[in-house]
């Protein structure tokens, strides 16, 4: 995870203080994270009650990710404007009535705009969490909220799918899949009789700059790419899938034209001319797309192609989030001493991970069992740990002080752009190959997962050597 710009020195506020709003700030992230991935190992069983069809399961957890990754860095300088605190709580109430639409919708359009609402309150609820810190926190409990992040926000990301299939297996009150949403009204009331009673008071700057017209201009780009490959893979590559991708694409370039000209731009020219930042950002887009995918077409796999339950392909899910967590983990300790490297370590696990579950699909196909598939499973989580932990940590190494917070708001970003378009694109090749058979479906989306992921490591080489001081705890 990148850290933030140095702010002004924190503000007296106790220890015992810092840690509860810690807390608060990790419960919200974590909130994030589970509601951004737990549609994964749900879809089947939402789509089924619903009546959505493959749409319904590619837009659930595209929707989320979308709004975030294009909200989330006007989410940070809104805080700044307005201040942190009035936006955590305006992030945090939106969540939660979100999330209650989400639960109880009767309706599949109705679920995709909550979902959609869900990311955007999302956008602005969690940089603020973080902004606070930097502001209140001393240096010493900085690293040490920095070191607790990856390991839980890795154990969130798979957890998330875990959780969702124990809840439908439960069928609590008959509800099936509701609960999954309905549980964040208390979880998100927690949060903010916390937070109302925990964060400090901040105006804000009036002064500061949202760019309103990149902003929209993001939003164009990616809601016409990913409308156009959702509407194309599961409705024919008709003119209405082949405009909108076009139109997307013209609006990147309008994006990428405002940036360089924009006098406050969302994203800074100069950090794409930095070549290890670039190349950073270019490994993260295409690993957060990539391993996205799979977890979603894996949780599909798991329960269209081999029959399991919800419950069980949790179950069946839980190795991958044990080697994350390890890996994560074991990384905090490990990037002063090795730094990109082990970007690449975490790139060839992947590879040896997906390889080998590559193997056991192709020559057994939905004959496999669950146990079979864990000892890969696990191995891939340890590779998909250890790059969340690292790539980038490892991207910021070499940037200027002073464009640490727009680099960090960005590389947050693009991590959710990039689940939303990796769970979109992955997802798609999954269902065009399911007319086989779901075993060369699941073959079919390996073979791009490994490939997307083997074309990143040349970037790697090109990333800093070494992540900035105040990560190397």
């Amino acid at each position: 995870m990148a850290t933030p710009a140095t702010a002004a020195p924190p503000a007296a506020v106790s220890t015992r203080r810092m840690w509860a709003i810690l807390g608060l700030v990790l419960l919200a992230d974590a909130l994030d994270m589970i509601d951004a991935t737990v549609t994964n190992l749900a879809a089947p069983t939402i789509t089924a009650e619903l009546h959505g069809g493959e749409g319904l399961i590619k837009w659930l957890g595209s929707a989320y990710m979308l709004a975030m990754g294009v909200l989330l860095v006007v989410g940070g300088r809104l805080g700044d404007k307005y201040g942190q605190r009035r936006l955590f709580l305006i992030g945090m109430s939106g969540f939660t009535i979100a999330s209650a639409v989400a639960g109880l919708s009767p309706h599949p359009a109705l679920l995709i705009l909550a979902r959609a609402a869900q990311g955007a309150f999302g956008a602005l609820l969690i940089p603020q969490g973080m902004a606070i810190m930097t502001k209140t926190f001393s240096r010493d409990m900085l690293t040490k909220a920095f070191a607790m992040f990856g390991p839980l926000l890795g154990a969130a990301s798979v957890g998330g799918p875990i959780l969702a299939g124990f809840v439908i297996d439960a069928d609590l009150a008959g509800l099936s899949w509701r609960p999954i949403f309905l549980v964040n009204l208390v979880l998100g009331a927690l949060g903010l009789i916390l937070a109302v009673r925990l964060l400090p008071h901040d105006d804000g700057d009036a002064s500061t700059v949202v760019d309103g017209a990149g902003s929209g201009l993001l939003a164009a780009t990616m809601v016409g790419l990913l409308f156009g490959l959702v509407e194309g893979s599961s409705n024919g590559w008709t003119a209405l899938p082949v405009l909108s991708i076009a139109a997307g694409l013209a609006f990147l370039a309008a994006f990428a034209r405002r940036q360089a000209t924009a006098a406050d731009p969302l994203l800074k020219p100069s950090l794409l001319r930095n070549r290890g930042f670039s190349s950073g950002l270019l490994t993260g887009l295409v690993v957060f797309a990539a391993t996205t995918g799979l977890v979603y077409v894996l949780s599909l796999f798991m329960q269209q192609g081999l029959h399991a339950s919800a419950r069980d392909a949790s179950l069946g899910l839980l190795p991958m989030t044990v080697g994350i967590i390890v890996a994560a983990a074991a990384c905090m300790a490990l990037i002063k001493k090795l730094g990109r490297t082990l970007v690449f370590l975490g790139l060839a696990v992947i590879l040896v991970g997906c390889g080998w579950l590559l193997v056991l699909v192709a020559t057994s196909g939905t004959s496999l069992s669950l146990w079979a598939l864990a000892p890969a499973v696990f191995l891939t989580g340890l590779g998909m740990g250890a790059c969340y932990g690292t790539i980038f940590d490892v991207a910021i190494g070499d940037i200027a002080p002073g464009e640490a917070g727009s680099a960090s708001g960005s590389l947050s970003a693009v991590q959710q752009l990039a689940a939303g378009i990796g769970s979109a694109a992955v997802t798609s090749i999954f269902f065009q190959s399911a007319a086989s058979g779901f075993g060369p479906a699941m073959t079919t989306s390996l073979i791009v997962v490994v490939a997307l992921t083997a074309l990143t490591v040349p970037a790697v080489a090109l990333m800093p050597r070494r992540a900035p001081e105040e990560l190397q705890h």
